[in-house]
């Protein structure tokens, strides 16, 4: 069966997921009445909607039956698609990341930095991480009790860390702020570069296309400096890395770079302003949060859950197979879709509230599988450090107006949190 062509807009219109309401909605309708079937849409290729929890384990488990790379792993339109092959000369991937690989590239390529993030060799990062945390929530207390949460805060402190970790200073992180939220605010009139409704942004890929061609002079200036002087930082280890005896090839090189500045802070920025507006909206929870500061690895799963920062990957089989019981052709097209999965009823106990202290919390936020996400243990520290630096000083805290969310389809979550808090 096809998806309704309402409900199946819903789930690709960026405009949607900044309001949350349609999205959940949605989903929720598909996971009752359609849980992996198709969507036809003018403008795009046909492709299988996974909006069952389980449906996209089955999926993420099988890397060689379904394939990051072999199409664009967002989704876009057949006008879109064009254009990128056009000017990559062939490539459905305009960035080429650990997101758009498969083996042996992904393993070889993965295997470079995994090592850097394992918990034991980050914990020696603590301390400072925690320097840097401690100097946001003093900002905070400094603030005359109201500050946007989302700007002030959650954006800039992962970004001051993950700038930290792969060498670029900090006078350049503005710098970073700005590309990384024209990358993934493509079609938001208030982030992307040209200023462009959803709409007229959709398939033009001038601005987008710009905006990476600014990550990759500046990382290949990056690169030159640390062949010459390689330092102890994450871009020392990219610039001198080695596949096979080789160095990396220039464009998974960049994909590096380019990952590791965007996703390295963006999806923890999303995810510690959602936590935030969360607690403003309920207050019981913030209450027992505070009574009980043990439950913090139960709070920061809940807010990952909760925010589902990356909304969607795409894959496509490599063979003819069946899912749901359904029969998927070797080269169709699914969608991964992250906040369904975690809203599921089947896995979640009241999945629309807010609960700290949720246990079992089995989310698929991170993904799974050999494309879990890398920095994941990073990214965990980094909120448990924030927490742990402002609860105790946080007396109590509520919105002071509306908060907003980016309109995006792939990667958002908050674009402001006003607050109204009492510190000590």
């Amino acid at each position: 069966m096809y998806i309704p062509q309402e409900v199946a807009w819903n789930i690709v219109d960026p405009v949607a997921y900044s309001k949350e309401k349609p999205v959940d909605e949605a989903f929720r309708w598909l996971r009752k009445n359609a849980p992996f079937a198709q969507a036809s849409l003018e403008g795009y290729d046909p492709f299988w909607v996974v909006s069952k929890h389980a449906d996209i384990l089955t999926v993420e488990r099988q890397n060689d039956l379904f394939h990051n790379g072999d199409r664009q792993t967002t989704l876009a339109t057949k006008e879109g698609d064009a254009q990128v092959r056009a000017i990559t000369g062939g490539s459905p991937h305009l960035i080429y990341s650990l997101v758009q690989m498969d083996n042996p590239d992904h393993f070889n390529y993965r295997r470079l930095t995994q090592g850097y993030f394992l918990p034991q060799n980050i914990k020696k990062l603590e301390p400072r991480i925690r320097e840097i945390a401690r100097g946001f929530v003093d900002n905070m207390a400094a603030m005359g009790g109201k500050c946007d949460f989302a700007r002030d805060v959650a954006f800039l402190y992962p970004l001051h860390v993950i700038m930290e970790i792969l060498g670029v200073p900090q006078s350049d992180e503005p710098r970073m702020l700005k590309l990384t939220q024209e990358l993934f605010g493509a079609a938001d009139p208030d982030l992307n570069r040209s200023g462009k409704t959803p709409t007229e942004a959709g398939n033009d890929l001038g601005g987008l296309l710009g905006t990476v061609m600014d990550f990759v002079n500046y990382f290949d200036a990056m690169t030159a400096d640390r062949r010459r002087c390689p330092r102890e930082d994450l871009a020392s280890l990219i610039a001198n890395g080695q596949i096979n005896g080789e160095p990396l090839a220039e464009r998974a090189a960049m994909g590096y770079y380019i990952i590791a500045a965007t996703a390295g802070h963006d999806t923890t920025s999303n995810t510690t302003a959602g936590g935030l507006w969360a607690m403003a909206e309920n207050p019981g929870e913030f209450a027992k949060f505070k009574a009980n500061p043990e439950l913090m690895p139960l709070f920061l799963e809940e807010t990952i859950r909760w925010v589902t920062p990356v909304k969607h990957f795409m894959r496509s089989a490599t063979a003819d197979t069946e899912i749901h019981g359904q029969k998927v052709a070797k080269g169709d097209w699914l969608m991964l879709c992250y906040p369904s999965g975690n809203r599921d009823e089947d896995v979640f106990e009241d999945p629309f509230r807010f609960k700290i202290d949720r246990q079992p919390n089995k989310h698929v936020a991170f993904g799974y599988g050999a494309h879990i996400c890398l920095g994941q243990h990073l990214g965990r520290m980094e909120m448990r450090i924030l927490w742990e630096e402002l609860l105790p000083r946080l007396k109590w805290v509520e919105l002071d107006g509306e908060p907003t969310r980016t309109v995006a389809n792939f990667v958002c979550g908050p674009k402001s949190v006003p607050i109204r808090y009492e510190m000590q």
